[in-house]
């Protein structure tokens, strides 16, 4: 075993979480926590770990952006043909985890998946910085490279097409979004006693459970 690993210890004491606190929204509580996140200069505070699987159940997961929160879902943007979007296709279920450590919170979200509407795709696209674009078109997302100086070479000749005039979303690239099936809260607290709040759809409203740390 390695000590310096089984030694690293945080107490966390900053602050609670109980039901009154959190309210009955979970979306609400989201922006607010994610407000929280961001004006306390937390670096990359719309990082977001996702995880997908194949039908037969083997895992992948991967940091990604959180492009859009509401009560539809979470946000996020790849090309279909990349690892996380062929596995989707096939099993269309994801689960999510943002991690705010200052804050000493994390939330977890897990739902089914679709894609997102192409007109929805198109307009975010359109509103990345055009090296992105250009890199979003010319990169062959989880396929493997010769080198670097293929991808570079890919990039090249993509600048030199699209030279000029605006650089259309690939077909095969847009956004995906995770419904919230299930959203937990976890704020830390001392001795590792954490305080876990999940909500669920319910009839007409949200259910809210607190489980054990």
């Amino acid at each position: 075993m390695d000590l310096r690993l089984a030694q690293m210890r945080t107490e966390y004491a900053r602050e609670g979480l109980d039901e009154h606190a959190a309210g009955d929204d979970p979306v609400a509580l989201f922006q607010r926590w994610l407000d929280e996140a961001m004006t306390a200069g937390v670096p990359e505070p719309n990082a977001m770990s996702v995880a997908t699987a194949t039908p037969d159940g083997v895992p992948s997961a991967r940091v990604v952006l959180l492009k859009d929160f509401d009560e539809r879902g979470a946000v996020f943007f790849t090309r279909y043909t990349s690892r996380k979007g062929e596995e989707l296709e096939r099993n269309p279920r994801a689960a999510a985890v943002m991690l705010w450590h200052p804050l000493q919170r994390q939330v977890r979200i897990e739902g089914r998946v679709e894609r997102l509407e192409a007109e929805a795709s198109d307009a975010y696209f359109a509103s990345r910085p055009r090296g992105a674009q250009v890199g979003a078109v010319a990169s062959p997302q989880s396929h493997v490279l010769a080198g670097r100086d293929e991808l570079e070479r890919l990039v090249a000749d993509a600048e030199r097409t699209f030279e000029g005039r605006e650089v259309p979303r690939p077909g095969d690239w847009g956004g995906y979004r995770i419904a919230l099936e299930r959203v937990e809260f976890w704020q830390g607290r001392e001795s590792r006693l954490h305080d876990r709040l999940v909500f669920t759809p319910g009839d007409g409203g949200w259910d809210r459970v607190r489980l054990a740390p």
